[in-house]
């Protein structure tokens, strides 16, 4: 419905009224009819919302002003002059709704208050869209030349509020989520000339260029506000940049000064990620690149793609204790990568003029599937990430999508629209249900991809021809400014993999990408010389995360995931405990008549495996206690990947270093 509205919401309007009561009797309902026209007696009429146009705004550039110094309160306010054409009476503004890289229309609109707006220092009325509530009508007095408009950007303070984007000691400022545009323009089309006012002794970073300083304000130089929007902020008082070779830097901000003490060797190991990265993408679609990270667990979780910067958070002591935080940084590889694959290279119709028009998410499992499968292979490849964790990591996945019940109903490309309905939130059963597993299955679809390719021409060639052949820039000096977008559908994608090797690629994807009810998607792995196995303790990767999580996760045996208090998380569907009646929202009080904890649990699954008991589990949902014995007698189960044979295989050669060869 929203795909065939797409270009026509000069109808809305006529839409609404033919679907609204108005079409009843002014007697029935108490509101007004339209007239012959089709006008409202008695009310104004509200205009349309103009499309985007593909020409410059004509009354300059808009002046943005954030001044981000109260991070007690949490807030950003924003005083934004916005120039209108001579002769203009109305104008349309719109706060950013469907955003790169988020999949969904996850704009902030709700966090925006106090908002006001004037002209030659007078207060003008405004009225929010009826239909499209993102958008603000302005009308203007006669004369007007520009319009001021101040408002609030309410930062969450508490994670039940959203992300948390402030701390004491760092913000992570998004444009997007404190700034209106015009409508009526591709956002490329808009100028903007931006500053923001940080706290006394900060520094930021970002991918914005022609940096001044005055004071505690910032300003850089002008811009058009798509190439804003994808260069956000990350600010602190403790901050520290690393140069990473060939134009990348890292910079950093931390919860405390000595989180930034990070070993030269190690600081070497994201420099090799970035040289990994060119090898296997191509020629890079930026002139420079800067990772934004915060190591905190202050501030919210994100990792968020840009073309010249990418917005992470890691765990506070992921720098310092290098080796055991090594499960926390795939995602450092996984957003560099798209670069190349999601800001640059992008499915047609995830390319979008403004941040108005809806996206459509089906070509997700190459945007992000493919560069899943790059996020495993060249962090093994540069060392950010030990070969160990990275193989923990694929059999994590395979482990999960031998089990899950939910891939006998609902293929991976229908996984691709969850974002959007689902909004990323919990679910009852997950493991019926799916979530966005075109990421993790599409990763090992394309490590499958990867083994037919080496086998069908003798090793000589792998999916690194096709990326980068298919993803490698091609156009002129890249400056990160006026690069374009260069999209894609699944005809180009089929036709790239038969130019590096012929075969039936267009069936290979439909039938594991679109059917459900396939096969476990362990083909690549066992192609690639290794299988999956199961041992009675977690590989690396899930040892190390469930570690830090505090969660024992028992899907693959009795089928449940329980916290460090006993209270059940997860409940895997058709599982033993769900079979028994174990749910999600129970707490397990005691096991086999003792109190709970984590490790008494393990035991007594370790018990049921030798004397074919059931595992009793007293258990607590609301004020009811219960006694639930749980049969099974399969012992401890985690996922493991194991090679076939003894000597290396086609999965070690995938993942060994390129550079230096």
């Amino acid at each position: 419905m929203i795909a065939a509205m797409r270009g026509t919401r000069a109808a809305l309007p006529l839409l609404v009224a033919l679907l609204s009561p108005i079409a009843l009797s002014a007697q029935d309902t108490g509101q007004e009819t339209p007239d012959d026209s089709g006008t409202l007696v008695g009310a104004s009429a509200q205009p349309a919302v103009p499309e985007a146009r593909d020409v410059a705004y004509p009354g300059g550039a808009i002046r943005l002003d954030v001044d981000a110094s109260d991070t007690v309160r949490g807030v950003f306010r924003v005083t934004e002059t916005i120039p209108v054409a001579a002769g203009a009476r109305d104008l349309v503004l719109l706060f950013p709704s469907w955003l790169p890289g988020k999949h969904a229309p996850r704009g902030m609109l709700a966090e925006l208050a106090d908002i006001r707006f004037e002209v030659n220092g007078k207060p003008i009325a405004w009225r929010r869209d009826p239909v499209e509530v993102a958008a603000f009508h302005l009308d203007l007095p006669e004369g007007a030349r520009e319009v001021v408009a101040r408002f609030v950007h309410t930062s969450p303070l508490e994670t039940s509020q959203g992300r948390i984007a402030v701390t004491q000691e760092m913000l992570n400022l998004q444009w997007e989520a404190m700034s209106l545009y015009p409508a009526g323009h591709y956002v490329r089309r808009i100028r903007v000339r931006p500053s923001v006012t940080f706290p006394p002794g900060w520094q930021a970073a970002t991918a914005l260029d022609g940096r001044s300083l005055s004071g505690a304000r910032v300003t850089w130089a002008e811009t058009d506000y798509e190439t804003l929007v994808d260069s956000p902020i990350f600010a602190g008082k403790y901050f520290r940049q690393w140069s990473l070779g060939g134009s990348a830097t890292l910079s950093a901000v931390a919860d405390e000064p000595e989180l930034l003490d990070a070993r030269p060797e190690n600081i070497a190991k994201l420099g090799a990620l970035v040289a990994e990265a060119q090898l296997a993408l191509g020629r890079a679609p930026f002139d420079r690149y800067d990772f934004l990270v915060a190591l905190t667990n202050r501030m919210g979780g994100i990792g968020l793609e840009h073309l010249r910067s990418t917005e992470i958070q890691l765990e506070p002591k992921n720098f310092v204790d290098w080796n055991e935080m090594d499960w926390d940084r795939n995602v450092l590889a996984h957003e560099l990568g798209h670069a190349w694959n999601g800001k640059y290279r992008r499915p047609a119709r995830l390319w979008t003029p403004d941040y108005r028009t809806p996206m459509q998410d089906d070509l997700l499992w190459v945007y992000e599937g493919q560069n899943q499968f790059w996020g495993w292979v060249l962090s093994a490849r540069s060392g950010a990430q030990s070969k160990d964790v990275v193989l923990g990591m694929l059999a994590s996945q395979a482990g999960k999508f031998a089990e899950q019940p939910g891939r006998q109903w609902r293929s991976v490309e229908d996984t691709t629209y969850d974002p959007v309905f689902a909004a990323r939130k919990p679910k009852p059963y997950a493991s019926l249900t799916r979530d966005e597993d075109y990421y993790n299955e599409g990763g090992l679809v394309w490590l499958e991809a990867d083994q037919l390719i080496r086998a069908g021409t003798g090793g000589r060639k792998g999916i690194d021809d096709f990326a980068r052949a298919f993803f490698g820039y091609a156009g002129g000096a890249p400056n990160g400014l006026d690069t374009r977008v260069k999209t894609y559908e699944v005809a180009d994608v089929t036709a790239a993999l038969n130019a590096v090797h012929p075969y039936d690629w267009a069936g290979f994807l439909d039938a594991r990408i679109r059917a459900p009810g396939q096969p476990a998607p362990l083909a690549g792995i066992e192609k690639a010389g290794y299988k999956l196995v199961w041992r009675e303790e977690p590989n690396p990767y899930d040892r190390a995360r469930t570690a830090d999580s505090r969660k024992l996760e028992l899907m693959y045996s009795i089928g449940l995931t329980v916290d460090r208090d006993g209270a059940v998380t997860t409940a895997q569907w058709g599982g033993p405990a769900f079979a028994a009646g174990v749910v999600g929202g129970m707490k397990i009080v005691a096991v086999d008549g003792l109190a709970f904890d984590q490790d008494r649990l393990k035991k007594a699954i370790t018990r049921a495996k030798v004397d074919g008991r059931p595992i009793e589990l007293l258990v607590r949902r609301g004020d009811r206690f219960q006694t639930i014995p749980v049969p099974y007698k399969g012992g401890l189960r985690w996922p493991w990947l194991e090679r076939a044979g003894k000597a290396p295989a086609g999965l070690d050669a995938l993942l060994a270093p390129r550079a230096g060869r």
